[in-house]
């Protein structure tokens, strides 16, 4: 009925092996982590910074309100003026634009 003291001690001192293998099961998971959660993130970033990088005036573009428009002029400053209705142009911040529907060609020079 109640556990004898040779089954209620230890077997042993834990070894350099079994401290090993109790830092495996930490390693996998955060592999795991990285290639199922860390690594894809970073890759949707790099292509939406390439994307509004690569802005173009007469591109349609919809930002994260949900405002579909065209844009009229890209400023430096991280600024870009989208035309939403003929003669409605308001002026939106480079990263809230979320996907660019309409490519415009580049000019031919």
């Amino acid at each position: 009925m109640f556990a004898t003291p040779a089954f209620a001690q230890a077997t042993g001192a834990a070894g350099a092996g079994s401290a090993f293998a109790s830092f495996v099961p930490l390693v996998l998971i955060f592999a795991i982590m990285y290639f199922l959660l860390i690594r894809p993130q970073q890759k949707k970033v790099k292509e939406h910074r390439a994307m509004v990088e690569a802005l173009r005036r007469g591109d349609q573009v919809v930002t994260a309100g949900g405002i579909v428009g065209k844009v009229v002029k890209v400023g430096e400053d991280g600024i870009v003026e989208v035309e939403i209705a003929e003669g409605v142009k308001v002026k939106v911040v480079r990263q809230t634009i979320t996907q660019v529907m309409n490519k415009t060609e580049p000019a031919a020079a």
